[in-house]
């Protein structure tokens, strides 16, 4: 089994944050084959005795499938108005495809202010706890009908970290559209090589070529390794891998996909 196949196998806590570009096909819609093939990896997870908590994008590519007439609307009022029809619509689907397996879900939108103010961070942890330890899946997104800049986490790849450091997970999983962190970037450059171990995130956003950000999402790779950074800090290691693969989890752990997992740095000093 390979080092990734390892720490997925010794991991019983476990968050994973599905980024919008791996729910999303090439026309920004919802693509339900890949949410359900997600489904069916994370129940192979939860069969093996896994406690899962899902951090999911996707609101607003939902919103636009259902109104497709606000697209083009760009004021921060239609935006929010499609999150807020977007995020009926992605836990709909969520719960169409658990349901399959009688498993529930349970629905957390959260702002910044949430995890600044000690009380509202215990009952958050509190109501993961229970949903966890009652078998409902927890599926947490951004609040981002209410949220403002003031407000705002920013992106999904930051709630993923918070998330994972509030429950103290095991292993965070980032699902993206890329097979993980390149020395260059990957989509204009043939010869951008894989980084499948990271010690040092402060070295590796000094040395990697982060340009670009994705049509559909809000976080680019600075984001991923910010988010790795913060999990890091509490010993919690961080797998970055291509969620648009069919099966990738299970191709992971058999060594047949790889991707980049993020340790921290007392970890290469063992």
């Amino acid at each position: 089994m390979s080092i990734i196949g390892d720490l997925i196998h010794n991991s019983r806590k476990i968050v994973i944050k599905i980024g919008s570009n791996v729910l999303s096909d090439d026309d920004g819609f919802i693509n339900k084959d890949s949410l359900r093939n997600i489904v069916e990896q994370i129940m192979g997870l939860i069969r093996e005795g896994k406690q899962v908590i899902i951090v999911s994008s996707g609101a607003g590519i939902c919103g636009v499938a259902t109104i497709n007439k606000w697209s083009r609307r760009s004021d921060i009022n239609y935006k929010q108005a499609l999150c807020a029809i977007g995020q009926v619509e992605l836990m709909n689907a969520y719960k169409e495809f658990f349901d399959k397996y009688d498993i529930h879900v349970g629905q957390m939108l959260l702002t910044r202010e949430d995890f600044g103010d000690h009380i509202r961070t215990l009952n958050i942890r509190n109501a993961l706890f229970t949903l966890v330890d009652e078998g409902v899946v927890p599926i947490i997104n951004e609040n981002d009908s209410v949220s403002v800049e003031e407000i705002k986490i920013g992106d999904n790849d930051t709630l993923g970290a918070l998330t994972a450091n509030l429950w103290n997970a095991d292993l965070l999983i980032v699902m993206s559209d890329i097979d993980g962190v390149y020395n260059k970037d990957p989509k204009g450059n043939k010869d951008a090589e894989l980084i499948e171990e990271v010690y040092d995130t402060d070295s590796l956003l000094a040395e990697i070529d982060s340009r670009g950000k994705s049509n559909f999402g809000t976080g680019g790779i600075v984001t991923k390794i910010h988010a790795a950074r913060m999990v890091n800090e509490y010993g919690i290691p961080m797998l970055l891998i291509n969620g648009k693969r069919k099966d990738v989890l299970t191709e992971i752990v058999e060594g047949v996909q790889k991707g980049t997992i993020f340790f921290s740095q007392w970890r290469q000093c063992k």
